[in-house]
C-alpha cells in the first residue's frame, strides 16, 4: 500500500502563485508515475499533470506554461507549482500514484480556490 499526503492547498488571488506538495510512503518501490488531478464543483476529475520516475513530464492544455510538475525521488515528494493562477483552476486537487503494474493510489485532495 500507498499513502499520499497533499499540502499547499489556499486562497490566492488571480494572478497569483501556489505549489503544492504530495509526499508518498509506504511500498514507494511499485510507483512508477505521479501526477494531479483536479476537480471543479460540478466537473469530472482532470488530469492537470504527469511525471514519471525519469522526468518526462503531460500537461493539460488549460495549464501548460502556467504549472510546472516536479519530484524529487530521494524525499518520494512531487510537486505542482501554479502560477498566473485564475478563477478556471478553482477545484479540489488529488495526487495521484499509478504502480508500474497498474492501478495505483489517491491522496484525500487539497482545496485550491482563486479569488479577488
Amino acid at each position: 500500500q500507498v499513502r499520499l499526503v497533499e499540502s499547499g492547498g489556499g486562497l490566492v488571488q488571480p494572478g497569483g502563485s501556489l505549489r503544492l506538495s504530495c509526499e508518498a510512503s509506504g511500498s514507494i518501490a511499485s510507483i512508477n508515475v505521479m501526477g494531479w488531478y483536479r476537480q471543479a464543483p460540478g466537473q469530472q476529475r482532470e488530469l492537470v499533470a504527469s511525471i514519471t520516475i525519469g522526468g518526462s513530464t503531460t500537461y493539460a492544455d488549460s495549464v501548460k506554461g502556467r504549472f510546472t510538475i516536479s519530484r524529487d525521488n530521494a524525499k518520494n515528494t512531487a510537486y505542482l507549482q501554479m502560477n498566473s493562477l485564475n478563477l478556471e483552476d478553482t477545484a479540489v486537487y488529488y495526487c495521484r500514484a499509478w504502480r508500474t503494474f497498474g492501478g495505483g493510489y489517491w491522496g484525500q485532495g487539497t482545496q485550491v480556490t482563486v479569488s479577488s
